[in-house]
C-alpha cells in the first residue's frame, strides 16, 4: 500500500501493539487527541486531533489509502454522553470523511463487549473451557453487555451502511483480551479471549492487505480455550495467529 494509513487512537493499547510490529511496514499518519510525550516513538506524521472534530478528521483522512480506527472512550463503564460523542459520533465522522476522501478500506476496532450478553449464567464458566462447543462466529446479532458495547455495535452498523451505500470496504474486529506478555493464569475468561500483541499486529496487517467487502471477525489468538471462532478471519483475511494462551498455562 503506497498511500498513508491513518491510525486513530494511535497512543492507545491496540495502537501500541500495531505499531510495535508494523511501524516500518506502512507510511503511517498517527492521530490522537493528546500530543505524544516523545514524537520519535511514532513513525511518520503525528496529528493531534479529536475524532469529534469533523473538520480536523476530514483533513487527517485526506490522501490516505486506508484507515485503522481505534479512537474512542475505551471504558466499559463509560457513560452514555461519552460513548455517544466519542465512539458513535466519532466513528461517523471517520467513516464519512473516509468516503469523501476516496479511502479504500477501514478496519474498525470493535470489542467483545458488543456481544458480552451472550455470556449468560447458564453458559458460564463452562463456555470458557476446552470441552465446550459454543462459538460466536460474527454472523450473530450484537448483544451488548454495557453502553460501551452498544457504541461498538453501532460502529459495526455504521460500517454496514457505508459499505452498502458507498462501497467502502469495512472490517470490524471484535477484540478480545489484549495483553502485553502472558495471559492471566487464573482467569478462564481472559485465557479464552486472549489476544497477544504479536497476533493483534498481524491481524490488523491482514485487515490492510486482504480484499473484502463487509466483515465482522473476532480478534483472539489461537487459544485452546475459546468461545469465539477465528475461522472467518482465517478464511477472508488470511489470519494466521501464532500464540495460544494454553502455552502459558503449561
Amino acid at each position: 500500500m503506497d498511500d498513508p494509513v491513518l491510525l486513530t487512537g494511535a497512543s492507545g493499547h491496540v495502537g501500541t501493539a500495531i505499531l510495535g510490529d508494523l511501524s516500518d511496514d506502512y507510511e503511517w499518519r498517527c492521530l490522537d487527541r493528546e500530543p505524544p510525550t516523545d514524537p520519535d516513538d511514532y513513525p511518520g506524521e503525528f496529528v493531534v486531533a479529536d475524532v469529534t472534530d469533523e473538520e480536523a478528521i476530514r483533513e487527517a483522512v485526506e490522501g490516505c489509502g486506508a484507515v485503522v480506527h481505534l479512537a474512542g472512550d475505551p471504558r466499559k463503564t463509560a457513560p452514555w454522553d461519552s460513548v455517544l460523542s466519542n465512539n458513535i459520533d466519532g466513528t461517523y465522522n471517520v467513516l464519512s470523511a473516509a468516503v469523501e476522501a476516496g479511502v479504500g478500506k477501514v478496519a474498525f476496532a470493535s470489542s467483545n463487549h458488543a456481544v458480552g450478553a451472550y455470556e449468560t449464567e447458564e453458559r458460564t464458566p463452562h463456555m470458557y473451557r476446552t470441552d465446550h462447543e459454543f462459538r460466536l462466529d460474527g454472523s450473530e446479532l450484537p448483544r451488548p453487555g454495557n453502553l460501551y458495547g452498544v457504541s461498538k455495535a453501532s460502529g459495526e452498523l455504521l460500517g454496514r451502511y457505508y459499505y452498502d451505500e458507498h462501497d467502502l470496504s469495512f472490517v470490524a474486529v471484535r477484540i478480545g483480551n489484549l495483553t502485553r506478555g502472558q495471559p492471566p493464569e487464573d482467569y478462564e475468561r481472559g485465557q479464552a479471549m486472549w489476544l497477544s500483541y504479536r497476533d493483534c499486529a498481524h491481524l490488523f496487517d491482514r485487515c490492510l492487505q486482504a480484499d473484502y467487502g463487509y466483515e465482522i471477525v473476532y480478534g483472539i489468538s489461537d487459544n485452546d480455550r475459546k468461545y469465539y471462532s477465528i475461522e472467518r478471519a482465517r478464511e477472508v483475511l488470511g489470519y494466521d495467529p501464532q500464540d495460544n494462551s494454553a502455552e502459558w498455562a503449561e
